[in-house]
């Protein structure tokens, strides 16, 4: 008995249609790759406010230390893992941001 379906032929089935990334392209996958750092590097410095008050290093600083040491992690964790947006990796940008939002403000001296 004849089958009618037409089998697919596998050349017609993954053909690569991927055009090179243009640099705006470039420039929204590195912000978005960063933007995690970003938003913990801006809100870290308001919830050490609330939670352990004014003090130790000055406002702007703490925000420029958590961006850099933000980016830091995520790359770590792109090396380490092969790929971005690993929930281990965003788990290790909170645990360092906020040990980073403590030493700063110099929580082992407070009680």
């Amino acid at each position: 008995m004849h089958n009618c379906r037409r089998a697919a032929r596998p050349s017609t089935l993954f053909i690569n249609r991927s055009r090179p990334m243009t640099v705006w392209q470039l420039i929204l996958h590195l912000f978005n790759f960063v933007l995690p750092a970003l938003a913990m590097a801006l809100l870290m410095p308001w919830a050490g406010r609330w939670v352990m008050g004014v003090g130790g290093t000055p406002f702007k600083r703490r925000m420029l230390v958590h961006a850099v040491v933000g980016v830091l992690v995520l790359v770590a964790g792109l090396v380490l893992q092969g790929n971005d947006g690993k929930m281990s990796t965003y788990m290790a940008l909170v645990l360092v941001t906020a040990t980073a939002e403590w030493w700063m403000l110099r929580g082992w001296t407070r009680s």
